[in-house]
C-alpha cells in the first residue's frame, strides 16, 4: 500500500487523534479520570510537597543540625520512592488503557471501558519488562560515555599534564560528555517512541517492541521528534509555572492555604492530562501510520473490512477503497 507522504505528518497525527478522542469523548474522559488526572496532579504536586516535607518541624525537643538533615533526607527519600513507584504503575497503565482504545477506535470499532480495563492483565507485566531493558540499555550508555571519560583523563595524566576539575578544559569535557549522553539518550526515547504501543497491540515484551519501534519509526522521526518535542514542552512549562506560582506565594505553607495557589493546581492538572491524553493516542495513530507507510497494514485492514467500502483516515482524497479477502 503506498502513502502519499505529504498527509502523514505531525498535524495529521494530531488531526486523527483528535478525531477519535472526540468520537469516544466519554470513555476517554473515564480513562483520564481514572489514569491521568491522579498522574497529572502528582506531578503538578510533587515539588511542593517536597519541599513542604524538607521545611517542616521535626519535633519539639531540640534537635542537631545533622540529625535535623537526617530526618529530612529520610522523609525525601521515602516521598521519592512512593512517588516513582506511583507514577510507574498508573502511567503503564494509561497507556495500556489508552493505546487499547485508541487502536480500536482507528478502526470504528466499539470501545469500552471494561474491555479496557480487563486489558491491564495482559499489558502490565509485558510494559514493566520491556520498560526495565530500555532503562538497561540507557544504562549502559551512560556507563560507556562514564568509562570513557575516566579513560581519556587517566590518559592525559599519563602524558604528564595536569588537569584540574576546575579548568576550562575540564568543564568543557564535562559539557561535551553531557550533551552526548543526552543526544544519544534523546535519539533512543525517538526511535523507542512506539515500544509501548507494540507491547499492547502485538503482545510482544523485553528487546523485541524497541527493535520493531526502532524500525517502525524509521521515514517518521521528524514526526515522533516533533511529537516528543510539542508535548514535553508545554507539560514542562505547566509544571514549572505550578511550581514557581508556590514559591512566589511565601513557600509551600502558606502556598496550600491560598485559593490561588489550589486554582492554579487544579487548571494545571487539568490542562497537563488533557496533553497527556493527546500524547498518548498520537503515539497509537503514529504506529498505525507507520505500519501504513512501511506496507504492513493492507492485510490488517483487508481483514477488518472485508469487502466493505471504507476510507483509511491516511488517506488524504479520503478516496473509498474497495477492499477483499481471498481465502485459499
Amino acid at each position: 500500500m503506498s502513502t502519499p507522504s505529504s498527509t502523514i505528518g505531525f498535524c495529521g497525527v494530531l488531526s486523527e487523534s483528535k478525531r477519535i478522542i472526540n468520537a469516544h469523548s466519554r470513555h476517554f474522559l473515564a480513562l483520564s479520570v481514572l489514569f491521568l488526572l491522579p498522574l497529572s496532579f502528582s506531578i503538578i504536586v510533587y515539588p511542593t510537597l517536597e519541599q513542604a516535607l524538607s521545611q517542616s518541624p521535626h519535633n519539639n525537643q531540640p534537635l542537631t543540625l545533622l540529625r535535623h538533615t537526617s530526618q529530612s533526607s529520610t522523609k525525601t527519600l521515602n516521598l521519592l520512592l512512593i512517588y516513582l513507584l506511583f507514577v510507574f504503575s498508573i502511567s503503564h497503565c494509561a497507556l495500556a488503557t489508552i493505546t487499547h482504545s485508541v487502536y480500536h477506535g482507528f478502526y470504528g470499532r466499539p470501545v469500552k471501558l471494561l474491555s479496557s480495563i480487563i486489558s491491564l492483565s495482559k499489558s502490565l507485566i509485558r510494559l514493566a519488562i520491556t520498560f526495565a531493558c530500555s532503562q538497561f540499555v540507557v544504562f549502559m550508555v551512560i556507563a560507556v560515555f562514564g568509562i570513557f571519560g575516566v579513560l581519556v583523563i587517566r590518559g592525559i595524566e599519563l602524558l604528564g599534564l595536569q588537569l584540574s576539575y576546575d579548568s576550562p578544559y575540564a568543564i568543557a569535557l564535562g559539557l561535551f560528555g553531557f550533551g552526548a549522553i543526552v543526544v544519544v539518550v534523546g535519539y533512543l526515547q525517538v526511535i523507542w517512541s512506539l515500544a509501548g504501543v507494540v507491547v499492547v497491540i502485538e503482545s510482544s515484551w523485553g528487546f523485541a517492541p524497541l527493535r520493531r519501534s526502532k524500525n517502525l519509526i524509521q521515514g517518521m522521526r521528524k514526526v515522533s521528534l516533533s511529537l516528543l518535542l510539542f508535548f514535553e514542552f508545554f507539560v514542562s512549562l505547566l509544571v514549572w509555572s505550578s511550581s514557581s506560582t508556590a514559591a512566589d506565594m511565601g513557600g509551600t505553607a502558606d502556598g496550600w492555604k491560598s485559593w490561588a495557589f489550589v486554582v492554579q493546581t487544579v487548571v494545571s492538572s487539568a490542562f497537563v492530562t488533557l496533553f497527556m491524553l493527546h500524547y498518548l493516542a498520537a503515539h497509537t495513530v503514529l504506529y498505525m501510520y507507520c505500519k501504513a507507510y512501511h506496507g504492513d497494514l493492507a492485510w490488517e485492514i483487508a481483514e477488518e473490512f472485508s469487502t466493505e467500502y471504507v476510507f483509511l483516515p491516511f488517506d488524504g482524497e479520503k478516496v473509498p477503497h474497495l477492499v477483499s479477502v481471498v481465502v485459499p
